[in-house]
């Protein structure tokens, strides 16, 4: 690992011309009420005995996100404080799924509930039925249906963690208008997407490390993790125009989100992270529209940014701008 992205002083002016799709807003207002619309329910919430943690109550949740189709989640709510509570909405790092309900008890401890969404065909619960409506090669989720935006996977990954918002705000313990969204990497770029797509809805994020933002500079520059995904496709189908592909990613990428944004956000970077170089992180945190940005910087954090002490730094950040846990 090395410094190899640009000195701080010019990450922090970074601000790259990425133009917008004309029909970005259509497009993604179509898609989510076409998903509102087909749901069939509301989410489901069957409670969790084994095991059974003295200090939370855990649930076991299925909520209807794209096409109705559900998606699991674990909601972790403390016991013995006052309700409702604020609520973190977290989304999970690339190819991993909920895990357990134990490996989630941070933000409890913290006084906050926390939804822990499930990420459709990288999780064990929550399959990804939609097929690949044309053959290719699959190098990963990053190319899965690439061909066309209608198709792409980021489209229905996307759609359920807005969903996710919709479902935690219904829940009788959880107060609607103290939702937080929060993740790491995928998680990072999950939570950043949805702030601005359900910018009415989510009161503060928290973007760790994040994926999903400015593709064309993450393909060119990234060392490691997925994004070499795009270099590998575009370079063994030699027919397939890039400008076509990164006009489909253009629908999905983080720096457009970030500009739609309206609540505070506190995201951090890895100075020396080869999956999501810092010029990335940087390009959406300087585009955040939103009340407030901030920054941790980790000078010589990898991918794993400040590991256990930016869970602190978030802490402390939310009840820095009135969103503390409940005590």
């Amino acid at each position: 690992m090395a410094l190899t992205d640009m000195p701080i002083e010019e990450l922090r002016r970074y601000r790259p011309e990425v133009p917008e799709p004309p029909d970005l807003d259509d497009f993604w207002a179509g898609t989510l009420q076409a998903a509102r619309e087909a749901a069939t329910g509301p989410a489901t919430y069957e409670r969790v005995t084994d095991p059974a943690p003295a200090t939370v109550e855990v649930f076991d949740v299925r909520f209807p996100g794209w096409a109705g189709q559900p998606v699991a989640a674990w909601l972790v709510l403390p016991r013995g404080v006052p309700r409702p509570l604020p609520a973190v909405v977290t989304y999970i790092g690339y190819g991993g799924g909920r895990g357990l309900s134990t490996e989630h008890l941070f933000w409890s401890a913290m006084g906050y509930a926390q939804l822990v969404v499930d990420t459709r065909g990288q999780g064990h619960d929550t399959p990804d039925p939609d097929p690949v409506p044309f053959p290719q090669l699959a190098y990963g989720f990053m190319t899965r249906g690439i061909e066309h935006r209608d198709h792409y996977f980021y489209r229905r990954a996307m759609t359920d963690c807005v969903r996710a918002v919709d479902a935690v705000r219904e829940h009788p313990d959880i107060d609607p208008d103290r939702v937080i969204v929060s993740g790491v990497s995928q998680g990072g770029g999950l939570a950043l997407a949805t702030a601005g797509l359900a910018r009415e809805t989510v009161a503060a994020a928290l973007i760790d490390v994040p994926f999903l933002c400015h593709y064309r500079r993450s393909a060119e520059i990234a060392s490691d993790g997925p994004y070499p995904e795009l270099v590998r496709y575009l370079g063994r189908h030699r027919r397939v125009d890039p400008t076509s592909v990164f006009e489909v990613l253009n629908h999905f990428d983080g720096l457009h989100f970030a500009a739609r944004a309206t609540a505070p956000a506190l995201f951090s970077v890895g100075l020396m992270d080869p999956v999501c170089p810092p010029s990335t992180v940087f390009a959406a945190h300087n585009r955040w529209a939103g009340e407030r940005a901030d920054i941790t910087v980790w000078e010589f954090g990898d991918h794993a940014g400040g590991w256990g002490s930016q869970p602190v730094e978030q802490v402390r950040w939310l009840a820095g701008r009135g969103l503390p846990g409940a005590r």
